[in-house]
């Protein structure tokens, strides 16, 4: 069973990393008293002490760091670009702190340039072997090999989910044994296996080597003794629980004398370093898209200008961070009398909720169809994010009306600033309905931070180029 390799997998991969490791440091020492310094170091010089102990003590130091922030283990579930994050910042943080204590005893002598090159020779060369490590593990899991068998308890919709999820990603490398309710469900094809009563039999003449728990609150008073066997038999034992779709993506627990609170809903302040991060990339972010996007606005506002002789800018108000309101700009998409209209047009409103979407809005011009599908329009709200308005990454901001409809629940999207471009435009924006919608920038709330928001960058080019969703 994997399990019982796990150990001797974590170590390899440790001494793996030590290595390579190791051997950047005598890399970046080459390439800088060697290459650049166009001198003749041979390897005989490489392996002399005063090299050779500095890359031992950065590889004995890096992988005590990896050690510490649990980079060692089975990361089935985990977010790829989150592990190389962990990777990079523990990285610097120990380049950064050793080479200051060599510096400060004067065991090495090295340059500043020496480990700067350090720093990116050994980053790439570690993150480079996660990548092929993860591919190659991902490949054989979904051929049917390093699999962990999985047991799953429970018959609700978050069962049902769980196991079509798991049926949907073979790379997980689970083998998915069915399924103990109490009663079968319609729900799912999967093997239904009994009911409660059967759990410890099958967990002592089968192999498993995790239990999920997926009970609904009526249900739970049984669970605690199938958590003791599965601590007995040695399986790994999670649960989800009935109220899933509260929790956030990173939950923090707490502890008050025997009791565990799990916060699940808090103001989601990431505090002053994030909030000067993601203010600097929207300063940046906005003086970039000015001047590469002015030849763009310029002729698209002559177009508006000329298509039906209106301004070319259409100013409306939105409401912003904590329910604030600012005016928020866009190049006009439609017809001048488009707000009058409205309200013979809401009978045929396309999607749920407070929001207004309609396919072929006849309130929209020509010219506004195209620059609406190529998200054209959306441009001078550059203006907006240069003022601190908006963010480049955000929920889209609301128009006062539709808060008005707002459930408490809802209101959480008002939590960060809106911005450009969240889940919901990389996600099928118009195709979605308004529950799904507002699920997306909740969760967005929840996950900001630097990767998010550059994933979501990226994907956006995308969408935007296909014209997904936008209408």
């Amino acid at each position: 069973m994997i399990r019982k390799h796990q150990g001797l997998l974590n170590i390899i991969n440790c001494i793996m990393d030590a290595g390579l490791v190791f051997c950047a440091y005598l890399l970046a020492v080459w390439l800088r008293l060697g290459v650049l310094a166009n001198a003749q170091l041979s390897m005989h010089e490489l392996l002399e002490p005063q090299y050779m102990v500095g890359a031992l003590l950065y590889a004995c130091a890096l992988c005590i760091l990896y050690i510490v922030l649990r980079l060692y283990g089975s990361f089935r579930f985990q977010n790829f670009w989150q592990e190389i994050f962990t990777l990079a910042t523990a990285n610097a943080i120990g380049t950064m702190a050793i080479g200051t204590g060599l510096y400060l005893f004067r065991m090495v002598d090295f340059s500043r340039l020496t480990l700067a090159m350090f720093y990116v020779i050994s980053t790439a060369l570690v993150i480079s072997k996660r990548v092929v490590l993860r591919s190659i593990l991902e490949h054989y899991r979904s051929l049917g090999y390093n699999t962990r068998t999985l047991l799953v308890v429970g018959g609700g919709e978050h069962a049902c989910g769980y196991m079509q999820h798991i049926r949907e990603n073979p790379q997980y490398g689970y083998r998915l044994l069915g399924y103990v309710a109490t009663a079968p469900t319609d729900k799912t094809e999967e093997t239904y296996l009994g009911d409660y009563d059967v759990f410890h039999q099958k967990m002592t003449t089968r192999t498993v080597d995790q239990v999920v728990f997926c009970m609904r609150r009526t249900e739970t008073e049984t669970m605690g003794a199938m958590i003791a066997a599965c601590g007995r038999y040695g399986a790994k034992a999670s649960v989800i629980p009935d109220y899933n779709e509260f929790i956030p993506s990173r939950p923090t627990v707490e502890l008050a004398g025997d009791y565990k609170l799990v916060n699940v809903r808090r103001t989601p302040d990431k505090g002053p370093v994030w909030a000067f991060v993601k203010r600097t990339m929207d300063i940046v972010g906005v003086v970039i898209g000015l001047v590469l996007a002015s030849p763009i606005m310029l002729i698209t506002a002559i177009a508006v200008k000329r298509c039906d002789g209106g301004p070319a800018i259409f100013g409306q108000e939105r409401v912003g961070k904590n329910g604030k309101t600012f005016r928020m700009y866009k190049f006009r998409s439609m017809y001048q009398d488009a707000e009058d209209r409205l309200a013979e047009l809401q009978k045929y409103n396309e999607v749920d909720g407070p929001a207004f979407k309609m396919a072929n809005d006849p309130r929209i011009t020509p010219v506004g169809r195209f620059i609406r599908k190529t998200s054209i329009d959306e441009l001078p709200q550059l203006i907006n994010i240069l003022k601190g308005d908006m963010s480049i990454v955000g929920p889209r901001p609301p128009i006062p009306r539709e808060v008005e409809q707002y459930t408490d629940w809802d209101w959480g999207r008002l939590a960060v600033k809106p911005g450009l471009t969240c889940y919901w435009q990389i996600s099928g924006r118009s195709n979605l309905s308004f529950e799904e919608w507002m699920k997306l920038d909740l969760k967005y709330v929840e996950e900001q931070g630097f990767l998010t928001d550059i994933k979501i960058l990226f994907k956006t080019i995308g969408v935007v180029l296909r014209g997904e969703g936008a209408y």
